[in-house]
């Protein structure tokens, strides 16, 4: 009978550096040609300095007429044969052809020159309010990295960038994609001998004196150990373990309430091995007495049972310690076959758990 087991931003480019020059230095202003710019046209040398030759000399050298220039020039004399000039002459010093009156360059320039102060006390103001700005990021990005970066002056590494000015948020952290490798399998441990190689005795393997299984005590009796594994068996179970290479067989007797159980665990040398000797079981695991514990099972009937786990296969027998011919009603010796079988499935697997997280903490080559 059988039974289961359980980045900164940029500074702004400052006006005035190319071509420029500042405004009171070259002057060259976005004004460059003079109204009615007849003559010696100013270059801009700064509106405080005049706008250059303004008077009207004759092409022939004539004599300055009535309505000179701002440098005294006279009207041109007329062409031979043209007509006389009018009485208010042009731009040009001409007769009716000259248009209206002449235009006021020293209202001209005073206004363009006020453009201009205008416009430099502008672009000063708006260099000035930039520096600030830029002055104000890199106070916040000190203050809030609480130091100065003495690698970054020393040449180091990079030093790390201050959060966004623009509010954007702190980026997620990243993570691998690449799984982690699952934990080891405790059965693939009490499967293969290269991986089963922790010490295994009968005292290691039943410990202690007294076992409880859901609230039931049992004391425990007697254990052995032995590599004649038909030695410790009834009937044809020898036979099965030899063919099938039994290592070694442990034993130990648990008793309670006159009720005696050994348990017998054989070791193979594959999976395979122990689940046919599970199969083709016959007999059963001799009882084993001593310690307090006299005979049982002998010339009577009793309770065999068989399983497997990895490369071991473990065995039960259980009956009265008086010698009573076990029946199906004796639900307590059903029971305490049950929890011997428990008992050995927990210890065999216990075995492949330690020794599968010894493995999991230790160092990869």
């Amino acid at each position: 009978m059988s039974f289961g087991g359980p980045q900164w931003p940029q500074e702004p480019q400052r006006q005035g550096q190319q071509g420029q020059q500042g405004y009171g230095e070259q002057g060259r202003e976005a004004y460059g040609q003079q109204p009615g710019g007849h003559g010696q046209q100013g270059q801009g040398q700064g509106y405080g300095q005049g706008a250059g030759g303004y008077g009207y000399p004759g092409p022939q050298g004539g004599a300055p007429g009535p309505y000179s220039g701002p440098q005294g020039g006279g009207a041109p004399a007329p062409f031979p044969g043209a007509p006389a000039p009018g009485p208010f002459p042009g731009p040009q010093g001409g007769g009716p052809q000259g248009g209206g009156p002449t235009p006021d360059w020293s209202a001209l320039a005073d206004a363009s020159a006020s453009r201009a102060r205008r416009k430099r006390l502008l672009t000063i103001g708006g260099g000035v309010l930039a520096a600030l700005v830029v002055g104000a990021v890199v106070a916040t990005a000190v203050v809030a990295t609480g130091k100065e970066d003495d690698t970054a002056k020393n040449g180091g590494g990079t030093p790390t960038a201050p959060a966004s000015p623009t509010g954007s948020p702190t980026p997620e952290p990243t993570f691998s994609s690449v799984a982690p490798p699952p934990p080891p399998n405790p059965k693939d441990y009490i499967s293969d001998p290269k991986k089963d190689r922790a010490p295994l005795t009968a005292e290691g393997l039943f410990p202690g004196r007294k076992l409880t299984m859901d609230g039931r005590p049992y004391t425990k009796g007697a254990t052995s150990a032995t590599a004649n594994c038909a030695a410790v068996t009834q009937g044809g179970l020898g036979a099965v373990l030899k063919k099938n290479g039994c290592q070694k067989v442990l034993r130990a007797t648990y008793v309670r309430d006159g009720v005696a159980v050994t348990v017998g665990v054989a070791v193979f040398p594959s999976e395979a091995a122990a689940l046919k000797a599970k199969n083709q079981a016959t007999g059963g695991i001799a009882p084993l007495t001593g310690a307090g514990v006299g005979d049982f099972c002998r010339a009577t009937v009793c309770l065999r049972r068989s399983n497997a786990i990895g490369r071991y296969a473990y065995f039960t027998q259980a009956g009265f310690t008086n010698g009573k011919k076990v029946t199906t009603a004796d639900r307590g010796v059903f029971r305490s076959s049950d929890d011997l079988g428990a008992f050995a499935f927990n210890q065999i697997y216990a075995r492949g758990k330690s020794q599968a997280s010894a493995a999991a903490g230790a160092p990869r080559q």
